[in-house]
């Protein structure tokens, strides 16, 4: 036991509570476009979208390098006109790929292998951050156990604290080919559209079906589909999918959107903590029906998805469930790598207060810590956790939205991961 050691979360009892049914808001609409904020770091990441490229991948790079540099040399300088706010531009830095090897410092080949010892380079997908403002950070890592990471995330921020966020997060799943692809093209394509979209007044409140909000986040899953697509092999018997998970932040206004069974919470400092997100899960159905969730979330099909991004995806409509923070806290997306080991709002209420005791450096170092513990616990899957930082005004009035019934709040046991895969269709079914 190490010392930084977090206690069983399952030690915290019971006193979370689920997202309760939609009630009126009065909250008044829009806010303006707030700036992008600075450009952020992604650790250990590059801006291609194939990450295991193949030999005819590497020929075309090459030829379309050298056609753009013969139009460079030919192309007349740009005209002169107005140039274009830096505060409009969603700027990134993308670190550089590994280029010699850890072990004898010979150079990586484009197929990711020593070209003198033949061993295989570490993967830049295996440990990711990103920190785009000082009040949102999150860290996606590959566990202990799978033999590569696909889960991927997204962060957008302000860079006012509290003003408005986008946290993304996407887990690949295992059974299908290239879920690693996949995860990441739609985690970036999330943001791509929100990013776009000025026209929208960002009120998270209303979740009536004709709501712009609404429309907003259903075109966003679309566009996430799509890009989802774009990066599979559409000819594999199991092609590229990944669950959805989008956490919104807009003032005091929070949002979660998701699909699958990657999850958004809302952990405030004082109070209730509230699982935002409904899994599309067999487990979730079980509960439905009635199951107890400690037996439902440990049972051997528990995380087999019902719904998400793919081609042979049954519907791509995110569920919406929002909540108006009224005192501090802790917005948390996160992939099943991590509630595996603490499912109940309370058990990762309790987990997220006692490890930011101990990391007190703001979100990525606690998100740096959470991830750790997870490894600590056995790291059976990859894990992504996401955070953003809410300290709303004093006197902000109170309201939780949710297009679904709420079930009740329930002692959930911390149930071993087990591998996610896609529904089965019974024998003799057509």
């Amino acid at each position: 036991m190490t010392e930084d050691h977090i206690p069983d979360p399952e030690a915290a009892g019971s006193a979370g509570r689920w997202a309760q049914p939609p009630e009126a808001s009065a909250a008044p609409h829009g806010w303006s476009q707030p700036p992008a904020g600075q450009p952020r770091r992604l650790y250990g990441s590059t801006e291609s979208q194939h990450w295991q490229p193949d030999t005819d991948l590497a020929a075309r790079a090459a030829a379309e390098a050298a056609a753009d540099a013969a139009v460079a040399e030919t192309a007349p300088p740009p005209a002169a006109g107005p140039r274009r706010a830096a505060s409009a531009v969603m700027g990134r830095v993308f670190t550089p790929e590994l280029r010699s090897c850890p072990k004898c410092g010979g150079a990586i080949d484009w197929d990711g292998y020593c070209v003198q010892c033949g061993a295989k380079a570490p993967s830049g997908r295996d440990h990711l951050e990103e920190w785009p403002a000082s009040w949102v950070a999150g860290v996606c890592d590959r566990g202990l156990r799978h033999p590569r990471n696909e889960d991927a995330m997204a962060l957008e921020a302000s860079a006012e604290p509290g003003v408005r966020a986008v946290l993304t997060v996407c887990d690949g799943v295992s059974m299908s080919t290239d879920s690693d692809r996949a995860s990441l093209a739609a985690a970036r394509a999330v943001l791509g559209h929100l990013a776009g979209r000025t026209d929208w007044d960002w009120n998270l409140t209303d979740l009536a079906p004709e709501s712009a909000t609404r429309m907003v986040l259903d075109e966003t899953a679309q566009v996430a589909n799509q890009a989802v697509l774009a990066n599979s092999d559409l000819n594999e018997a199991s092609p590229a999918s990944c669950t959805l998970a989008i956490g919104l932040v807009s003032g005091t206004q929070l949002l979660s959107a998701t699909l699958g069974d990657s999850r958004v919470y809302w952990l405030p400092d004082q109070g209730e903590a509230l699982l935002l997100s409904t899994d599309d899960s067999m487990a979730q159905e079980q509960i439905a029906a009635g199951v107890e969730r400690g037996i439902a979330e440990s049972g051997m099909h528990s995380h087999v998805i019902t719904r998400w991004l793919g081609r042979d995806a049954p519907d791509v409509r995110p569920t919406l469930a929002g909540v108006v923070a009224t005192g501090a806290g802790w917005l948390l997306v996160c992939s099943d790598g991590l509630w595996n080991y603490a499912s109940d709002p309370a058990a990762i209420a309790h987990l997220v207060r006692a490890v930011a005791a101990r990391r007190t450096q703001g979100p990525l170092d606690l998100a740096q810590g959470l991830v750790a513990w997870a490894n600590e616990q056995g790291g059976e899957d990859n894990i992504t956790v996401a955070l953003a930082r809410i300290e709303p005004a004093v006197g902000t009035d109170s309201a939780v939205g949710t297009e679904s019934a709420a079930a009740a709040s329930e002692e959930a046991e911390l149930d071993a991961p087990t591998t996610r895969t896609r529904p089965v269709a019974p024998t003799g079914a057509s």
